[in-house]
């Protein structure tokens, strides 16, 4: 198969390393240094599957600024670009997604264009209905920034959605999740379950949107019900860690994904869940809009919390989202940081993955000890042995050293 890639971050290039172990995959990107960066085999981003593949395996991969020649013999065309909310029209802006869709449009192409990117409820639908020429799916891709080629080759499931109305394009989909398969078995020879017992699904399109954006609204409700219980025991001087083990005892609850933090943060979880509360706006609802607002609460609470220590000088621990990550966006410190800000208190920032030539709204320090040194309080979202020696100065509310 011939398959192009639009979007090289961690969702697009992933999709591209599975996909070019068995078939000729073309990655484009608009980042000029991204694409010579793949061709030579290494990423800007950190992801240790990926990085495995393009230094050990054979790919039939190459990446390109331009793949109008290529797009004409395509079997599969996936969109994996950025759609990030805005907050002024409260919807995904798909602006790169359109981009892409002229680009092809233009080329007269018959292959198959699979949606990656994440949208609102009845997107593809819509698409569909205006470009009736072009075949168009929806796969949602349910990775973590970091893991994301490790979850493609242990996928939790592999879903495909069909537009209403073009019934012509179940084979398609159906092949395309094969695909998906396929590349991961190719790295797991042994993993048989990943053929026989993987569950794949062939929906509609609107549904695969959907569980996209409720999967991801789930997750941020359990972050923000394990929080609200840590508010909870703080103030009343429980012992949390024996409450949430206590809870997970419960089979039907599980012991995982419970560990207190400032607040959900990262690409997925924010916008997805505001994006859903969006597709609400005409449905009675109660609890989407309230883990909306109770991710503002958990950050309100944390940044009171430390004001109430009368700290003469805050020391921020990381700003990336969780542990072995590289991504700051949307992460919670930061969050709780504009906070402060706005009560006048000013914060010491390490942070080694910044660009100490760059200027930040706030100060920087790149040595550890003179961060240490220079604070007499230190905040961090994810506790780190680095502050060992500091205990005494430190507030987390991080449980298990755990993402």
């Amino acid at each position: 198969m011939r398959v192009i890639v639009y979007g090289m971050g961690y969702v697009g290039l992933s999709l591209a390393c599975l996909l070019a172990q068995k078939n000729e995959v073309c990655a484009v990107d608009i980042i000029e240094e991204k694409v010579e960066q793949i061709n030579k085999r290494s990423i800007l981003f950190a992801d240790s599957e990926i990085e495995r593949f393009l230094s050990t395996k054979t790919l039939q991969l190459k990446a390109t600024l331009d793949a109008s020649k290529e797009i004409e013999l395509a079997d599969y065309i996936i969109i994996a670009t950025p759609t990030d909310y805005d907050d002024d029209t409260h919807f995904f802006n798909t602006s790169t997604v359109e981009s892409v869709l002229d680009t092809i449009k233009q080329s007269g192409t018959s292959g198959t264009i699979v949606i990656k990117s994440t949208v609102p409820v009845g997107y593809t639908d819509q698409l569909s209905r205006r470009h009736p020429n072009l075949d168009i799916v929806f796969s949602p891709e349910f990775l973590r920034e970091g893991n994301a080629l490790y979850d493609n080759i242990y996928p939790s499931r592999i879903i495909v959605g069909v537009p209403r109305n073009r019934d012509d394009l179940e084979t398609k989909a159906r092949c395309f999740a094969n695909l998906l398969a396929e590349g991961a078995l190719a790295d797991n020879p042994q993993e048989t379950r990943l053929v026989s017992d993987l569950t794949q699904q062939i929906i509609g399109a609107s549904e695969a949107e959907a569980v996209k954006l409720f999967s991801n609204t789930y997750l941020a409700l359990r972050v923000a019900f394990f929080n609200e219980l840590d508010t909870f025991s703080e103030l009343r001087e429980l012992n949390t860690a024996e409450i949430i083990k206590g809870i997970g005892m419960d089979p039907r609850i599980g012991d995982f994904y419970n560990n207190p933090s400032f607040g959900y943060g990262g690409y997925c979880l924010p916008k997805d869940s505001q994006q859903l509360l969006a597709n609400y706006s005409d449905i009675p609802q109660n609890i989407i809009e309230a883990v909306v607002v109770a991710n503002n609460t958990r950050k309100d609470f944390i940044a009171n919390q430390i004001l109430s220590r009368r700290p003469k000088s805050v020391g921020v621990y990381r700003l990336i989202m969780k542990s072995d990550s590289d991504n700051f966006r949307q992460s919670s410190v930061m969050g709780v940081m504009a906070r402060l800000y706005e009560q006048g208190i000013t914060c010491l920032v390490y942070e080694p993955l910044l660009d100490p030539t760059h200027e930040y709204e706030f100060e920087t320090v790149s040595d550890i000890n003179e961060f240490k040194n220079g604070c007499d309080l230190i905040i961090c979202n994810r506790w780190s042995d680095e502050l060992s020696e500091v205990t005494d100065k430190v507030y987390t509310r991080d449980l298990w050293n755990t993402n």
